[in-house]
């Protein structure tokens, strides 16, 4: 992978201005996929306008840049059906392109070195490494023992990765050198309490559905005792710590990498689900969806939670007025904005990463995981904008 310049920030090269000679010419656009419209809205960020919109695959989940920067992936995982496929986007025009068939591409990530395309096939728990131009199949990894394998981060050198288990209430840490899984860790808000732990164990376990049991700590007080959904997925400035929302605990878990260890939970909000860091590299944007449901309500209790990454406290928390469902996004290249789908509202989100304000724009139906473009960085890892 390319060097690091800055041990202590590896997003110091995803600062404002530090933009790539490849993005030059790209068209300044906010690209949001909307699930379940089958179609990608295209977003002007200077008039707040849908400038177009065109269709892409089936249930379209995230729009990715490319590695080297010069294409944009649109994931249609097609849920349940065998014709998934990636409708790649020129960033130049704006315009897309033929969509290649690709097994169930939940979510799209990318080497550190540039050489294959890692798509997450989340239905079979599963990670295929793929040509990252052509997308023919090179070999994968099972990771039988991460059910709904879908967001990641990688470590400061490269040489391993963090990604979700959603239906686990775990992450598993695989060997990118080696091509292998070196485990799995189950995640908890109680991680630090035995005796929470333990009650929750003896009630029977964790449930998929809310519930709730008396606290053994606390006469009156009850504990939650539902598994745990991780999201989204970053790594701490300085590489040592990764930062993973989990929409059913109302927070973000801390892993130390080296360790794969759990050491601390951080409550933001209802639904916390995605993560982004600001462009100095000082605090890490949360997005709490306002629900704890696949298939949530509109205007729910929708906010962003802003981390200071010094402290590992939450500094301030905005709302979204009248009630939304902030999901996935970006920043703005300037770091002036935090655009984020309202992903049961049918809206995004344009929000001042100074004040909080909120503008809304109308898309299409259930949007997802938008990229904003372009963004300064030198290359690529996936997602919607994982630079570095």
């Amino acid at each position: 992978m390319p060097a690091v310049i800055d041990k202590n920030n590896l997003y110091s090269e995803t600062a404002s201005g530090h933009m790539s000679a490849a993005v030059a010419g790209a068209l300044e656009r906010v690209y949001v996929p909307n699930h379940s419209g089958n179609s990608v809205s295209v977003i002007d960020p200077t008039t707040l306008k849908v400038v177009d919109t065109f269709k892409v695959g089936n249930t379209p989940q995230h729009i990715v840049p490319s590695w080297d920067l010069r294409t944009l992936w649109v994931a249609n995982n097609a849920e349940g059906r065998p014709d998934g496929s990636l409708t790649p986007i020129d960033p130049l025009t704006g315009k897309p392109g033929t969509a290649i068939p690709v097994e169930d591409p939940y979510n799209l990530y990318w080497t550190p070195d540039g050489q294959s395309a890692i798509v997450v096939v989340e239905a079979q728990k599963r990670l295929d490494f793929r040509d990252p131009h052509t997308m023919a199949l090179k070999f994968s990894i099972a990771t039988p023992e991460c059910g709904g394998i879908n967001h990641a981060d990688f470590s400061i050198d490269g040489k391993f990765a963090l990604f979700t288990c959603e239906f686990d209430g775990a992450v598993t840490k695989i060997d990118m050198v080696n091509h292998s899984v070196i485990g799995t860790l189950k995640l908890s808000k109680y991680f630090d309490r035995p005796d929470a732990l333990e009650a929750i164990s003896k009630a029977g376990g964790e449930s998929k559905k809310f519930r709730q049991i008396p606290d053994p700590s606390k006469l009156g007080g009850q504990i939650c005792a539902t598994k745990g959904m991780p999201q989204d997925v970053r790594a701490s400035p300085d590489g040592k710590i990764f930062y993973v929302a989990d929409m059913m605990a109302d927070g973000v878990h801390v892993v130390d990498g080296a360790s794969f260890k759990q050491i601390d939970f951080i409550p933001t909000g209802v639904g916390a689900h995605g993560l982004y860091p600001s462009r100095d590299g000082k605090h890490l944007y949360v997005a709490n969806r306002g629900s704890n449901e696949i298939h949530g309500k509109r205007g729910g209790p929708g906010s962003i939670s802003v981390i200071d990454f010094a402290t590992r406290k939450v500094i301030t928390n905005w709302p979204i007025p009248g009630g939304g469902s902030p999901d996935m996004g970006n920043v703005s290249a300037d770091g002036k904005y935090l655009w984020l789908s309202g992903r049961f509202d049918d809206v995004v989100y344009r929000i001042n990463t100074t004040t909080g304000v909120v503008d809304k724009v109308k898309v299409g139906r259930e949007p997802h995981g938008l990229t904003v473009w372009p963004q300064p960085g030198r290359y690529s890892l996936g997602h919607t904008g994982n630079l570095r």
